[in-house]
């Protein structure tokens, strides 16, 4: 499991900075509905963020998740995977998630992250000109392959997302689509994670240098998979410095300045 079902991020609040937050029902192309939480800065930086959840779907990780990047800054939408096979319920404690992530196709995934992705853009007269996306394992291996879908990406932000290797169902390799990434890349994964070896991350980072994706690979020696939650405290600091290159990396790939700080 990729978190405790308790875990939460660990990013300090900041009052005021977000403006708004609701739940929203969005539409994908095949006819899909799904769940979605939305949060929107008190001042527009022209920065936007969809996150992509771990296999638990929208857990309240994710949406407290997406009011601490509008505290800093960055308009954000977090979507939930099991539309087509457990409804728009939320997933929350309690929640068999593993039958319904067995279900999932890269097709039905990339058309969920497609309307997000349009939706963001789309909302409030165009306060989102840069737009990223970001997940976490699960999530994280399809936030690298959200660059090969066509959606004008800034960049994409991957937490320990599995970049080599079969994947769940027909879900393709990052490393196997590298010629296809269109945009910058971020990657942030944990030296003592079993689940990614350091021949898995090098090999991904080699890739990425050939064919000249920009290009950014971090990892915490000794942080698992998974470090980034409150609860891991003895992983404090390797979670402050993936938020702090988290938010570095959209301020340098956006037009103008992101207000909050780090």
């Amino acid at each position: 499991m990729c978190f405790d079902l308790d875990s939460r991020p660990p990013i300090v609040p900041i009052a005021g900075g977000a403006l708004d937050s609701s739940e929203l029902v969005l539409e994908a192309a095949d006819g899909n509905r799904f769940r979605a939480f939305r949060a929107r800065a008190s001042t527009a930086s022209g920065a936007g963020i969809v996150i992509l959840p771990d296999v638990r779907g929208l857990h309240p990780y994710y949406e407290e998740l997406t009011l601490r990047f509008a505290e800093n800054g960055v308009d954000a939408l977090s979507i939930d995977w099991f539309g087509r096979t457990a409804g728009l319920g939320s997933r929350e404690h309690g929640f068999d998630y593993m039958p319904h992530v067995n279900q999932t196709t890269w097709g039905g995934l990339s058309a969920d992250i497609r309307a997000a992705a349009d939706h963001l853009r789309m909302a409030d007269e165009g306060r989102v000109s840069a737009l990223f996306t970001t997940g976490f394992c699960f999530g994280g291996r399809l936030t690298f392959l959200s660059s090969t879908l066509g959606l004008g990406l800034a960049g994409a932000i991957g937490f320990y997302g599995l970049p080599t290797g079969p994947g769940r169902n027909d879900i393709p390799a990052p490393i196997d689509l590298v010629d296809q990434l269109a945009n910058p890349i971020l990657g942030l994964f944990g030296g003592a994670d079993p689940a990614i070896p350091p021949e898995s991350i090098a090999a991904f980072e080699e890739a990425l240098t050939k064919t000249g994706v920009e290009h950014r690979v971090v990892v915490y020696a000794d942080a698992p998979h998974s470090f980034f939650d409150r609860k891991a405290e003895e992983f404090a600091d390797a979670s402050r410095q993936a938020w702090e290159e988290t938010l570095t990396f959209i301020r340098a790939h956006t037009a103008s300045p992101i207000a909050g700080e780090a």
